[in-house]
């Protein structure tokens, strides 16, 4: 197992910070609005394939610092090469940042994201590709891929964003670049709740602590079976629930639920 701890683990490209069960990832280049690069999309992709095998780990809260989420890939570090690029490289890139979402639908813990200000192109990606979203009131969302020359299917678009908000928001959104407002957000179910500007990570923490001191494997469970049953049948669904809700009962921490429930007492969940 991987211990992802302070010392023990120190990315280059972004903050990160573990403490009771919760790792804070932020975004850090706030002069830019905390813009993606090259180093960065792999950074962050192996770190989210690392929490698959973390014990130390529980829930994961992703922010950008300065007032603002993401405002993408860096016009200067990633648009311009790119502009440049073969097709062998340019379809290099593009899986890797695909892989960068396999590894956030694939790690175990409920990543949350908290949005602040700007939350665009690849931001807006990673926002999207996360398991629960609180945004700041103000803030503003846009895939603008199209507005840059390129398609709106990127980096999963097409097939999780009409999941969240619906075919016709989405096939909206992503055909006209435009910014969905943070209310519009919320009334269409891509945010799970808006916060006051600046307090939107707070927010964040709070469903970070409350599911970090539940029962893990079981959320891992839960969010293993929102992503296999996407692409099956309610039968095949309904057995894929079977069989995990029977995995599930034959852990330590179902039978300290129903223990502590005969003792009226508050269940204390080790994820065993």
């Amino acid at each position: 197992m991987y211990t992802l701890k302070g010392a023990e683990f120190r990315p280059r490209h972004f903050n990160w910070e573990v403490g009771d069960g919760i790792a804070t990832v932020t975004l850090n280049r706030p002069q830019r609005k905390n813009p993606l690069t090259f180093d960065s999309y792999a950074e962050l992709r192996d770190t989210f394939h690392k929490l698959r095998y973390s014990d130390d780990v529980r829930a994961v809260v992703l922010t950008g610092a300065g007032g603002n989420f993401c405002s993408g890939g860096d016009v200067h570090e990633i648009i311009a090469p790119l502009t440049r690029m073969e097709m062998p490289e340019l379809l290099a890139f593009t899986r890797m940042t695909g892989d960068l979402v396999k590894e956030m639908r694939h790690c175990p813990q409920p990543v949350i994201a908290a949005v602040e200000g700007v939350c665009a192109g690849a931001g807006a990606i990673l926002a999207m590709a996360s398991d629960l979203r609180y945004g700041a009131d103000d803030c503003n969302t846009a895939f603008l891929f199209t507005r840059v020359g390129l398609a709106g299917c990127d980096m999963g678009a097409c097939a999780i964003l009409p999941r969240i908000i619906g075919q016709g928001r989405a096939a909206e959104l992503l055909y006209t670049g435009r910014s969905m407002s943070a209310q519009e957000g919320l009334d269409w179910g891509f945010f799970n709740a808006l916060a006051k500007p600046g307090e939107a990570l707070e927010m964040a923490l709070q469903t970070a602590r409350h599911l970090a001191r539940g029962p893990n494997f079981a959320h891992a469970m839960t969010k293993k079976c929102l992503l296999q049953e996407w692409s099956v049948g309610i039968d095949e669904a309904l057995e894929i629930e079977a069989e995990a809700q029977a995995i599930c009962m034959q852990t330590r921490d179902f039978t300290r639920a129903y223990e502590a429930f005969v003792n009226k007492r508050k269940p204390v969940f080790e994820g065993d």
